[in-house]
């Protein structure tokens, strides 16, 4: 029945049969997380480090209505381009698909469809949380509540730094998703490597990472886990100089009511605005250095199933 509304292209289905390292790549990004040209080419960029790295990507959206996995050049360029593309999270599946419309993946419908697909490890660009505020909006991130359900591993840069970071890890804790560091002891805050919090282990090592990936699953134990990949030192920003951004950011989208799921892209374009385009630099490298890592715990995963 799934069948009928998942369309997996070639390569990403042979790689799945063969059991060769596959990695899920989201789309929101492409579409409403950066500009045109810089998102398509960050999309193109991400794919090859991947196969550079022993990896088969596949870039996840949908389109007509059909939930794809592994998107061409030409798709992307498409998403990269069109304004009509629904930002899509779990509650907007079902009606995109009914509704034959175009939608880009957040990190909570990626983990679906990667899941239908088979996929299990999912590299991106940094996890939704609590948002600032929530003890009055109730406004928390779908990705998380996804984590503790979908048995996929999401290689992140931490939580967004328009968040919570504190209350998002006790919401983590709470579903029992484990928070783990890769060579850190602190959670990054995805433009910076420092937030001052805690995760809940460190793993030196990709190897690492993929057997407790197998251990978890292996023992039924239901649900994703998040794997905290810091900045490279020289790409990230000056933590004040972010924070500062950051609650200029929030307060003017507190003045005009923006919520929901548009205020991940109005707080992002915004602090990009605020730092001068430096934030979408750091923005991209943090992406880059997050396919390098999902490759290789993806080719390490491979090796033990």
């Amino acid at each position: 029945m799934i069948k009928k509304y998942l369309d997996i292209n070639t390569e990403v289905k042979e790689a799945l049969k063969n059991g060769n390292p596959v990695v899920a790549l989201e789309s929101t990004i492409i579409s409403h997380g950066m500009p045109y040209p810089e998102n398509v080419k960050t999309a193109l960029n991400v794919e090859k480090i991947i196969r550079d790295n022993g990896a088969v990507p596949a870039t996840i959206a949908i389109l007509n209505g059909i939930l794809k996995v592994g998107l061409t050049k030409e798709e992307i360029e498409y998403l990269g381009k069109a304004k009509n593309v629904i930002k899509t999270s779990r509650r907007d599946i079902s009606f995109i698909v009914a509704k034959k419309s175009d939608g880009a993946t957040t990190v909570a419908s990626t983990m679906i469809i990667a899941s239908l697909a088979g996929i299990k490890v999912f590299a991106t660009g940094g996890i939704g949380g609590v948002h600032r505020g929530a003890a009055e909006t109730f406004d928390i991130s779908a990705d998380l509540e996804e984590l503790a359900e979908t048995n996929v591993a999401v290689v992140c840069a931490g939580a967004k730094s328009i968040l919570d970071i504190g209350l998002t890890l006790e919401y983590l804790e709470t579903h029992g998703v484990p928070v783990v560091g890769y060579k850190t002891v602190e959670m990054p805050a995805f433009y910076t490597r420092k937030s001052g919090f805690k995760v809940d282990y460190m793993a030196d090592s990709p190897e690492e990472i993929a057997f407790a990936l197998k251990a978890k699953w292996d023992l039924g134990l239901k649900g994703g886990m998040v794997v905290a990949n810091p900045i490279e030192e020289q790409y990230q920003m000056d933590y004040d100089t972010i924070a500062d951004a950051i609650d200029k950011a929030v307060k003017e989208a507190e003045e005009k009511g923006i919520k929901g799921k548009e205020a991940t892209p109005f707080l992002l374009s915004k602090v990009k605005e605020i730092t001068g385009g430096d934030s979408l630099k750091s923005n991209i490298m943090l992406v880059y250095n997050n396919a390098l890592l999902g490759a290789k715990i993806a080719v390490e995963f491979s090796k033990l199933s």
